[in-house]
Formats: C-alpha cells, structure tokens, sequence
C-alpha cells in the first residue's frame, strides 16, 4: 500500500508558509479553475461521454455549468465572507468587542464518487479553495476518463503542494485515510460513510459526510398530475436513476394512482423516447455489479412499465413496478438506478409512520396544493432537503446549503455553505486597556453580590 505521508506533509509546510490565506490567491484560484474547465468544456463532454454516456446536455447542466455557476457565485462574495463578522458583546464584557473570523482547516482529503464524477469533485474543492486550504482530491476509479482528465487539468493550474489529485481504488482510499488530514470531505455510499468516518475518528479529524438512502416522493390527491409526473419522471431517471437525491421511491394517493401512473407513461415517453435503450443519450449503469445488482430488483412486484434491459451496453429503461411493500428487496436498500417503486396510500399519517420507520432521508419531495398538507409533511418528517411540488431542483440553488441528516449525511456545502463547511469559525474578544472591570476579581469587597447583578 502506497504512503502519501509526503504529499500530506508537503501541503502541510506549503500551508503554513500561510500564502493560501490571501484572498487575491484564493481569487486566482478560483479565476484559473474557471477558465481551464471552460478551455476543457469539450474535453469534459467527451470523459462523461465515455464513462456513462451522458449527453452533452446532461454533462453540461448536471456537471460543467453547475461548477461554472458554484465558481461565479463563490468569486462574487468571497471578499465579504472572509471578513471578520462582528457580534454584540454582553454588559459582562463592557469595552471589549466580540468577532468570528472563519479561518481554513488546513490540509482537506476529498473523496469523490462515480455518479457525477467531475461535479462532485470539483464543487467541493471550490470550497476548499475559497476557505483557503490546500486539498487532495481523491476521484472514483469508476469513472477513468474523467478521473484522468480532472487530474490533467488540476496538474496544470496548480503545484502538488497546493492542490493535487491521486488516482486509484480502494487500496488508494484506504491508504489516504490512514493519513493525518485536517478535514475529510467525501461523497458516497453509507457503508462507506461509516469506514471513512471510523478514519476520521483516530485522529479526531472533522468531516463532512454527503451519503444517500431512500429519499420519498409523495403525491398528494389534489397535486397538479401533469406536472408532477413530468417533474418527477425528470428527477428519477435523469443519469439513469444514479443521483443520490433521485425520488427512490413514489408515495402515491390511491384515488389518483391510476391516473398518475398514465401521465408518468407519457411523460417518460416525452422525455427519453418509446425505445430508451435506442436513445443514444440514455445514460448507462457505471458497472457490471451495479447493473446485476439493479436487474435483481425487477423482480419485485408487478412491471407497470420498462423493465427492458441491454447487457452488452449496461443500460436499463425506465421502469415503474407497483404492488410492492416494505418487505420487497427493492425497499431495502438505496436503488440508485432507474427503477421507480410505488406505494399507495389512503390516509397521510400511514405516509409518514412508513418514512418514520426508517433512516432519515437524504431529500424529500412532496407534490400538493395544500399548504396545510404541505406543513405536516414538512415539520413531521426530518429529511437533508427537498421540494414542494418539484423533485431535485433544490440542490442547484447556492442560497441552500445541501447535505443530509442522520444515516444520510453530516454537514452541508454549496454557496456560502460550501465556504463555511471547509472553514473553522474562530471566536475572538478584543479587550480593552482603558479601564478594568474589578468585581471580575475574587478578591474584590462584595463582589458576588456585585457579579450577581450582572450575572442573572
């Protein structure tokens, strides 16, 4: 197993050397990471392409412009967000003023996943970047052109004792966590979330864990059919159900279901074609484990829809199985494919008892007219994020931060959130030498009745 204690302790001195903490190199940064991606935009295409037959359209808005847009947002208002935020000081404290100044971690580790190969890589390391770290971007070995060509591009714009990106698999990974980092960022499974978070732990090392689980989408009797079956058709099969905020399975009114299930049909059909597995734009299964491991769930239930699959090109088409129950295999574990089970139901409170019983979920996504239904979803059930009345979309804006809760995750990032996750917010009081505040003292006459009045 290979040591990469000299790499950590090269970014460790070239840290220290403090350059990294000047906003015109972080700026820099950030300017020179923007113009190689747009320089690279075809490059891009071409890697997702060949990894998992993702569309020009897909690569750009899912993986390229979503970065091009973190970057934007991130350049904009770094200047306010590294300046020191005042706060109020209490009457204890007269004469002093009180700060928070956000200062980097240091050395971060960044582990990325397959799904979203460059995304998930690079919008991280933004933050990274903006906080003033030096990172380690650990991409999946699943996808390796991409992995290949982030590597080359990061090689390119900066020195390996600022940024550098390692490739590898398992054994890589493995290797990395038994370095001591200062933060570790990773992207993936929740089985995989415990073993890095078990890492962490022998060096008390922080972390922020974006994992996944089975994230649920309700539709309510009187939502708005056409458009939540479009909206949800779109979040469930966009990368062929490989989205860790992917609808995993539908919650559906039994008055409504019939009617539902129809419109769903034709909104699949609009979106993706009669024949998916002859679109040349449907995105593929990443793996042979992960295709056999989908196939098994067709299994479960009654085929509605799809169920169609191609071997030889590790695709599956949409599909839609009903008459399926928490016991179904399917129901065990995250799909992360495109494969969409439904549950009906007639009463909402057995809705949120069924999510109840389970790990809290990465996103939820509940389709109503109802603000009032709306409401009881939203208070009665813990989730990492979600919609009303759409699936996905969320994620997409810098304003919300994005992570997960419980079993789906720890921290969050994106915007402003992406800034603060990879920054440890310092407290600071500066005090006064103008005058002394004598009954702080224990040796003052009187002082705890003193100190009483102040200290209630």
């Amino acid at each position: 197993m290979e040591n990469y204690s000299t790499l950590v302790a090269k970014q460790q001195s070239y840290f220290r050397s403090e350059i990294t903490k000047d906003l015109a190199f972080r700026l820099e940064a950030l300017q020179k990471l923007r113009t190689a991606i747009k320089n690279n935009e075809q490059n891009l295409m071409d890697a997702l392409k060949a990894d998992l037959n993702k569309s020009e359209f897909d690569a750009y808005s899912s993986e390229i412009g979503f970065v091009l847009e973190e970057l934007r947002f991130t350049i904009k208002h770094l200047r306010s967000w590294m300046k020191p935020k005042r706060v109020k000081t209490p009457l204890t404290h007269i004469g002093s003023a009180s700060y928070i100044y956000s200062e980097p971690y240091g050395v971060t580790l960044i582990i990325a996943p397959w799904n979203y190969p460059f995304q998930l890589a690079v919008a991280p390391l933004i933050g990274a970047i903006a906080a003033g770290n030096c990172a380690v971007i650990k991409p999946s070995e699943l996808t390796p052109k991409t992995s290949e060509l982030l590597g080359k591009i990061i090689s390119e714009l900066f020195s390996e004792e600022y940024i550098t990106v390692v490739q590898g698999g398992v054994q890589t990974s493995h290797a990395l966590l038994g370095e001591s980092f200062d933060y570790i960022f990773f992207t993936g499974s929740v089985p995989v979330g415990k073993v890095i978070m078990e890492a962490a732990a022998k060096n008390l090392t922080p972390v922020t864990l974006e994992l996944g689980g089975k994230s649920p989408c309700i539709v309510h009797e009187d939502a708005n059919i056409k458009l939540a079956a479009k909206r949800i058709a779109w979040g469930k099969f966009t990368n062929a159900g490989q989205t860790c905020i992917a609808p995993d399975y539908l919650y559906i009114h039994k008055n409504i279901k019939d009617q539902f299930l129809q419109q769903f049909r034709e909104s699949t059909i609009e979106l993706y074609g009669q024949q998916a597995l002859n679109n040349p734009n449907f995105t593929r299964i990443v793996s042979q484990r992960h295709f056999d491991r989908l196939t098994k769930f067709l299994n479960d239930g009654k085929l509605f829809m799809g169920g169609k699959t191609n071997e030889n090109k590790l695709t599956i088409e949409p599909t839609v199985l009903t008459n399926i129950t928490w016991e179904d295999p399917i129901m065990q574990d995250e799909i992360f494919g495109p494969i969409l089970p439904v549950l009906e139901y007639n009463n909402l409170d057995d809705v949120i008892e069924g999510i109840h019983r389970h790990p809290k979920p990465l996103a939820l996504y509940i389709f109503t007219e109802n603000n009032n239904i709306q409401q009881e979803v939203l208070n009665s059930v813990s989730f990492g994020g979600g919609c009303v009345n759409d699936t996905v979309y969320h994620f997409a804006s810098p304003y919300l931060p994005f992570g997960g809760v419980g079993n789906s995750g720890i921290g969050a990032y994106h915007g402003k959130g992406n800034f603060d996750t990879f920054s440890h917010n310092k407290s600071v009081l500066k005090q006064t030498t103008l005058f002394d505040i004598p009954f702080r003292y224990p040796n003052v006459k009187n002082g705890l009745k003193k100190i009483k009045l102040f200290m209630k």
